[in-house]
């Protein structure tokens, strides 16, 4: 990739250089609901530079898409154009291109600082799946609540396992959680009891959505799956452990997961993520026909949590990454339409909880605290085996090859008392 540089002033190590250009939805005082991009610590107003000529690949009534409160129309009008617009965005953010730089009303008015705005939900989440894809934590969460030798449910292997979650209740980072209330068996007894969640978790997740839908009964190959994905967010899906131990046979997860879960304010295009595709791992047994692939689909995408409580204090307690995902996304779209499935435009799709090879990349605090046997200690002196009211979850994500760094921003999440 050339080397690219900016007229704006762009912090050491910021996740939003002039090789991302993600997209998301702001508004401010005076200003509507619209798309925007991130540079540096800046927001863009991407309206208002197609209000200007700017942006002449959306002349017309494609460029009324950019003043609405989702990125749904925008990402609808297709790859080549969402496409040409961020390559644009690019041009007029390179230092060597002085159209926008040379004009000093366009840039006050097209410019905001990030403590002006206020972010919003970036999609209208139609519909939302959740996959299990990350080997290790598959195999952790079946070490620890079945034989350890047969980790792996025989299907495993085979598919991407998933289930449908709750769009509704997909939620932008920065919004507040109560502790979700629900049914439990205690250990030791045979009646279960209702109250607050008493093991609520984290899952640390990406997810993509998804901008180009099919036809009910038709299906998206491998090879087609990257047309049909617009990019990705960070993603953290909350899941009440008690809860769903005791819900889970025989329909798998409803109350201990459709609660709440977060995303990213921004969407970061998989063009923006090309240059860290990698090989992912070794799958075996050879998967079915629909299910291979050739090239590299996965992703060298770094990831943090951090805890942080009540006081203030804060801990950095998981250092995982993307590249570790046995299934790949343009898999997981296969076979989620296999069947004849229609997805559309605005559906969100989470990787499954991450976790690497070692405890320190364990993705959940299920396995951190190996169900609660090793508790975490706490910078100011308290512990933690899972979430406490007051805590707040702050994860974060980027890619970064020598000077080129694509970031996600983060996913922050407190967690209130139970109501």
């Amino acid at each position: 990739m050339n080397v690219l540089k900016s007229w704006v002033n762009i912090p050491v190590d910021s996740d939003f250089t002039i090789y991302n250009i993600p997209f998301g939805i702001f508004t401010a005082e005076g200003i509507t609901p619209r798309v925007c991009t991130a540079i540096g610590d800046s927001v863009l107003d991407i309206a208002y530079l197609a209000d200007k000529g700017y942006l002449p690949m959306l002349e017309g009534e494609p460029k009324n898409v950019l003043k609405s409160s989702y990125l749904n129309d925008f990402m609808a009008l297709g790859k080549s154009i969402t496409k040409a617009v961020r390559l644009r965005l690019m041009e007029l953010l390179s230092d060597d291109n002085n159209e926008l730089k040379g004009h000093i009303q366009d840039r006050e008015n097209a410019f905001f600082l990030k403590e002006e705005v206020t972010m919003l939900l970036p999609i209208e989440v139609k519909n939302y799946t959740d996959f299990y894809s990350s080997k290790e934590h598959a195999t952790n969460v079946g070490t620890m609540f079945r034989d350890p030798d047969n980790a792996l449910l025989p299907n495993w292997k085979h598919i991407p396992v998933g289930y449908h979650g709750r769009a509704s209740s997909i939620i932008l980072s920065g919004t507040p959680i109560h502790r979700p209330k629900g049914q439990t068996l205690p250990n030791g007894e045979t009646q279960p009891v209702f109250g607050p969640c008493k093991l609520l978790d984290f899952e640390l997740e990406m997810a993509f959505v998804t901008c180009k839908g099919n036809t009910l009964g038709t299906s998206i190959s491998v090879e087609e799956a990257e047309d049909h994905i617009f990019g990705m967010l960070l993603f953290n899906d909350w899941s009440a452990r008690d809860i769903q131990k005791w819900e889970y046979v025989p329909l798998g997860p409803f109350l201990a997961k459709n609660f709440a879960s977060s995303i990213s304010p921004w969407v970061v295009t998989l063009e923006a993520l090309e240059p860290f595709k990698i090989a992912g791992p070794k799958q075996d047994p050879k998967v079915l026909p629909y299910l291979e692939y050739l090239g590299n689909k996965n992703y060298d995408i770094q990831l943090t949590v951090c805890l942080q409580t009540a006081t203030g204090t804060e801990k950095q307690i998981c250092k995982s990454n993307f590249k570790y995902m046995y299934w790949n996304m343009c898999q997981q779209l296969a076979h989620h339409t296999v069947n004849g499935c229609n997805v559309m435009v605005g559906d969100i799709y989470g990787s499954g909880t991450i976790s690497g090879p070692t405890p320190d990349s364990y993705g959940s605090m299920l396995e951190i605290t190996w169900k609660g046997t090793k508790p975490i200690n706490m910078p100011d002196g308290s512990t933690r085996k899972f979430i406490n009211d007051g805590d707040t979850v702050i994860m974060k994500g980027h890619a970064k090859i020598n000077d080129i760094r694509v970031g996600f921003g983060e996913v922050s999440t407190e967690v209130f008392p139970s109501v």
